[in-house]
């Protein structure tokens, strides 16, 4: 019995060998399957996954993907020449040159012997120039002198003479006038030679000026702009004027290319239209057909007969149309009573299309019958085809700027009264909706939400069963997770690879019956 305990002991350490937790613990059930998934697969883990053997690209396609796509730092090689031998890294042009002297030796030489000094100099002195003139020595230049010149007592050249300063050779001590007549003294002996002349002055070339007086002038006179228009024209000569307001003449095959090549103005950049047998104004795709919806419908759950979209016109004149009649009633009646008698024309404390109709004619307002329609209609409050009093007050006048102070007379009653308040909002609140968190929730017997709509993606996905092969970088959490709890306090089955779903899992009436799954160690 021992012995038989103690190879189902060995059997099951080396089965609990291949999972995870192979060592950790003794199987004392071997007979049974084990719970849970095995980890621990020979050639079947994450890492094996991930390492993808890398596939070789054939060389016939590397010729063309290094020329058209080169890795970094590597030569580009036509694919025409990408078979051929390698020469030109191999080759060296030029001719070889031998070293010279560097730089170092020439400003730091190394230091000289004195016999190599005394050998320097010997050599130094065969030349003529070392003779006549040696260095460190004055230059001796009485061998080329006459024999009667007295070396010491002689003097060369001419003595300066000294007569004036430089401050009284630049700013002489003389008056304007004089120096004046001394610049003038030979100035007609200079402009003969040097052509120097004034400022506008006159050339003389001894015509006859008997017929025409001398200091007249020829030619018409330059037209003078203080703007410098004209300086502007002068400087840009006609012809680059004209050649740039004039066409530029460039080839056609140019001008296709550019065209096909680069994107124009104001046009769609296509570069295969020339491939394309279809018409300029061919459009691709399918044309979807615009909703009678938008999203301010959407928003506000309106029913498709209340939808808004397209009718932004309607709505611009419907408001225009008010806003003229409230000011014609502001400004030419003193109370409500008063403008709301001018228009009930028969007295009948209603206002029909006929009546509106007259009102707007009177106050020079030209309105079409179906914008009255539709006026009608906005203010109608009590869908009775007309506008009473109270619809007249709120929508076609300021009431808070006219007085209601006269007494409104019906046909069957009279009574004086002001005008109720009527409200006539586009987008009212779906369901009476407020957003208070003390009527939401947050005290006994608020609102609930229980039967709102429910917006986003739930974190814990319930509504959708787990994959039976879950991906790595599938990190969506199908409910079958464990909480904090769990993780913090970790169930002992859980340690043994057995989880919570394993005990609620399905069993046949055999696996029930079998005797191991109740067999205890003790």
């Amino acid at each position: 019995m021992e012995r038989e305990r103690y190879s189902a002991q060995s059997r099951g350490t080396t089965a609990a060998a291949i999972g995870s937790n192979g060592g950790q613990f003794t199987d004392r059930n071997p007979d049974m399957i084990t719970a849970g998934k095995l980890i621990t697969v020979h050639e079947n883990t994450a890492k094996d996954c991930l390492s993808i053997p890398r596939v070789e690209t054939p060389d016939t396609v590397k010729k063309f993907r290094n020329f058209t796509h080169a890795e970094p730092q590597v030569r580009r090689v036509f694919y025409g020449k990408a078979n051929d031998v390698d020469i030109a890294s191999h080759l060296t042009h030029g001719v070889p040159t031998s070293g010279s002297l560097q730089a170092g030796n020439l400003v730091n030489p190394d230091p000289k012997t004195l016999f190599n000094q005394r050998y320097l100099d010997k050599k130094e002195s065969l030349y003529a120039n070392k003779q006549r003139a040696p260095l460190g020595k004055s230059h001796d230049q009485t061998s080329g002198l006459p024999d009667h010149v007295d070396i010491y007592g002689t003097s060369f050249g001419l003595k300066n003479v000294f007569d004036g300063t430089a401050g009284e050779l630049v700013n002489p001590n003389k008056s304007y006038q004089q120096v004046y007549i001394e610049s003038m003294q030979g100035n007609d002996l200079y402009k003969l030679t040097h052509h120097d002349f004034e400022v506008g002055e006159g050339l003389d070339r001894n015509y006859d000026w008997s017929r025409y007086p001398k200091d007249g002038t020829f030619g018409i006179a330059t037209p003078h702009e203080n703007d410098g228009k004209h300086v502007s024209k002068s400087l840009k000569w006609l012809r680059n004027d004209q050649l740039d307001k004039g066409s530029k003449i460039v080839s056609k095959r140019v001008d296709d290319f550019r065209e096909r090549t680069q994107p124009q103005l104001g046009k769609v950049h296509d570069p295969i239209k020339d491939t394309m047998r279809v018409s300029e104004d061919h459009t691709f795709g399918i044309l979807i057909r615009p909703d009678e919806y938008g999203a301010g419908d959407l928003m506000h759950c309106r029913v498709p007969g209340d939808y808004l979209r397209g009718k932004e016109r309607q709505r611009g004149l419907l408001s225009a149309v008010r806003q003229q009649l409230k000011k014609s009633n502001y400004h030419n009646f003193n109370d409500l009573s008063a403008a709301f008698r001018h228009y009930d024309k028969n007295g009948d404390g209603r206002i029909d299309i006929n009546e509106l109709q007259d009102c707007c004619l009177q106050f020079n307002l030209p309105v079409d019958p179906e914008l009255l329609i539709q006026l009608i209609s906005y203010c109608d409050a009590n869908n009775d085809g007309t506008i009473d009093y109270n619809e007249f007050a709120n929508f076609l006048n300021w009431k808070d700027k006219m007085s209601s102070e006269e007494t409104l007379l019906a046909p069957s009653t009279a009574a004086a009264h002001m005008p109720d308040v009527i409200s006539k909002q586009i987008d009212q609140a779906v369901g009476e909706h407020r957003t208070s968190s003390s009527m939401i929730n947050a005290a006994v017997g608020g609102v609930s939400t229980q039967g709102y709509r429910k917006y986003g993606v739930p974190t814990i996905r319930s509504d959708l069963a787990p994959p039976i092969v879950r991906r790595i970088s599938d990190r969506t959490n199908y409910g079958d997770e464990s909480n904090t709890y769990g993780l913090v306090n970790p169930s002992v089955y859980s340690n043994r690879g057995v989880y919570e779903k394993d005990f609620f899992q399905p069993r046949n009436q055999g696996e029930f019956s079998h005797q191991t799954i109740f067999w205890k160690q003790f």
